[in-house]
């Protein structure tokens, strides 16, 4: 049983972020552990056709690692360029195992040590856990009726079949979120026939593209330059939280004028313009950002069916619709999103006592700075519960969160103990704040029901303020709320 300084689960932003910063304090003693057979998360994994990030790309990127962007939002090969591009620069490679699928860890009170079980791999031992398996890492498949009957081929968008020859053929893909509005515009010319079975449109907004001239790209170079591109986008985004939460007047005059303009403008044809406009307010759900996915709709091959037209039942040769209709199909595609609220950490984790993380969170995810949870010494959680952002840049948020991992670590080697661990009093008053704070916004007052939210009804996803705020708050390391032992 090999043991470990820290293990961190998981190898993407996340987990690339917790190893630099362990490295740059000296702390070498940690091994990373990777699921699949390769490296990088979600730019390694998500390869569907027309996959491309939605933040611009010197914000989205680790803020001490700038890049040669080639364009303002990189496309997947790029992303996935970057991220080997920072794996390679720090030598993460020789600090990880791959193929080594979680199947729980338990705190063992007796060597207070955690003990990750490594499917076929034994168990190891580590001071210090930091999960980093992310929340959009476990793709969901809903029950639909006769579902395993389909005699064609099916996959979901996260685990795109290369092999598989969509041209010509008549296809379906089921959902109408992010994920699916790159995909649409994508493969809409090459296949013979397009059904798009979407349940509720979202609100789509043109998209600020720009590809660098090369002297643009030789500017950015240079690293003051750099940074004073991404402070711009970074303070440019940030003004949209004022929408999203304390000016609803704001947040329509911002977005959703332009999103109801950008409709008319790509759509001629009233009844598809009434298909693809949502009931609910601009940000309660992921907005869209295309400039190609309403000219898609609006193809010859192509049919949209709304959720007065959904799926009845899959059967052998396709869908049966709501009406009764039967649509043939040669491919279904699954573009129906993760389970990122209730299922945070998809293996089980089991703490003090033999109570589990799960059981803690039957009613909804919740945690200290949405990173710890009573009850879990040593266990830190990269963008877990109500650390989403919705209006910038994700890695910016993980490496707030490093603030507070990094000094939790340091403090425990100050105090010369074993263990750190958060009081139940200091977390239950930081998730009464987070919630308090979250019926103002967009998300729980827009009207819809959306990813972001748990079974209970809570936003778990989303982190309800400015992002400079959570940063502040990491960075305020308060010992007080923690025991050391």
């Amino acid at each position: 049983m090999s043991s470990h300084g820290v293990i961190i689960i998981g190898s993407g932003f996340g987990g690339q972020c917790a190893a630099i910063n362990l490295k740059k304090r000296g702390i070498d003693d940690f091994i990373i552990l990777e699921r699949r057979e390769f490296m990088g998360g979600t730019w390694a994994q998500n390869t569907y056709p027309g996959a491309a990030v939605d933040v611009q790309s010197p914000l989205y990127s680790i803020e001490s690692e700038p890049y040669d962007w080639s364009q303002m939002f990189a496309e997947q090969h790029e992303l996935q360029q970057y991220t080997n591009h920072v794996i390679d620069k720090h030598s993460l490679r020789e600090k990880t195992l791959t193929h080594a699928n979680v199947e729980k860890i338990e705190w063992h009170e007796a060597d207070q040590r955690w003990h990750v079980h490594v499917d076929g791999k034994g168990v190891l031992k580590g001071r210090f856990v930091i999960n980093a398996s992310g929340p959009l890492s476990t793709p969901v498949i809903p029950q639909f009726k006769g579902r395993d009957s389909f005699k064609g081929q099916a996959f979901h968008t996260n685990n795109w079949d290369h092999d598989y020859d969509y041209k010509g053929k008549r296809v379906a893909i089921i959902g109408s979120g992010a994920s699916a509005a790159q995909i649409i515009p994508a493969i809409a010319a090459d296949v013979g026939q397009l059904h798009i079975f979407q349940r509720t449109p979202h609100w789509v907004l043109p998209r600020p593209d720009y590809v660098f001239k090369n002297w643009q790209r030789k500017l950015l170079r240079n690293r003051g330059i750099y940074r004073a591109l991404r402070e711009a986008i970074y303070w440019g985004l940030e003004s949209r939280v004022i929408g999203f939460k304390y000016s609803s007047l704001m947040l329509d005059l911002l977005a959703g004028r332009k999103a109801r303009a950008h409709i008319k403008k790509q759509i001629k044809d009233p009844v598809l313009q009434q298909k693809v406009t949502p009931d609910f307010t601009i940000g309660c759900k992921r907005v869209i950002l295309s400039d190609t996915l309403y000219p898609a709709y609006c193809r010859d091959n192509v049919t949209l069916h709304d959720k007065t037209d959904g799926i009845a039942e899959i059967n052998e040769s396709g869908i049966k619709t709501s009406h009764g209709d039967q649509v043939d199909l040669d491919l279904i595609i699954y573009s129906t999103g993760y389970d990122a609220t209730d299922g945070v950490i998809s293996y089980p984790v089991i703490g003090r006592n033999q109570q589990t993380l799960a059981d803690v969170w039957a009613d909804f995810p919740r945690a200290y700075l949405g990173t710890s949870a009573p009850g879990f010494p040593n266990l830190f959680i990269v963008t877990g519960p109500n650390t989403g952002i919705g209006h910038t840049s994700a890695i910016f948020i993980i490496e707030a969160q490093m603030n507070y991992i990094m000094k939790a670590i340091e403090e425990v080697g100050r105090r010369q103990k074993n263990l750190i661990e958060v009081k139940a009093s200091a977390e239950d008053s930081y998730t009464r704040h987070i919630h308090d704070e979250m019926a103002k916004t967009v998300w729980q007052q827009g009207g819809c029901n959306s990813w972001y939210k748990s079974k209970s009804g809570k936003v778990i996803a989303m982190f309800p303020g400015f992002s400079f705020t959570f940063r502040r708050w990491t960075k305020n390391f308060r010992a007080k709320d923690h025991d050391f032992a």
